[in-house]
């Protein structure tokens, strides 16, 4: 495994932690300032639309993994497909149980930092 294959690793397990956390200021730190989500249903939105969204969500619990399935670096630019598999719980209430693939583009930014740059989001509920 190379040094950059690595570090996406790790970008994935750090977006988890801090998820389970409710850290969104590192979540945040983890997309580059330009990213791009997009999941069905919804116009495609970008990292100011995420955070309104997570502060939204204050109190839900997190809990979940995410299995990279192919994870490919090309130059400053990478891919992974991952699976995710999750659970919000908000504070009172059942959970909503999620899962599903990503596709996930990261750029290897000035500062040597891979972020997310673009990400699509096909999780579905399960029951």
């Amino acid at each position: 495994m190379t040094e950059d294959e690595r570090a996406i690793r790790k970008v994935v397990e750090t977006w988890m932690a801090a998820s389970k956390a409710a850290d969104l200021e590192t979540v945040l730190s983890l997309m580059a300032d330009d990213v791009i989500f997009m999941v069905p249903g919804q116009e495609p939105f970008g990292r100011q639309a995420f955070a309104e969204a997570s502060k939204g969500m204050a109190g839900m619990r997190m809990e979940g993994t995410c299995e990279i399935v192919e994870l490919q670096v090309l130059g400053d630019w990478a891919f992974i497909r991952s699976h995710i598999d999750m659970v919000a719980t908000p504070p009172e209430g059942d959970g909503i149980h999620r899962s599903g693939y990503t596709l996930t583009l990261l750029r290897k930014e000035a500062d040597g930092q891979w972020r997310l740059a673009r990400d699509a989001n096909l999780l579905t509920a399960r029951n």
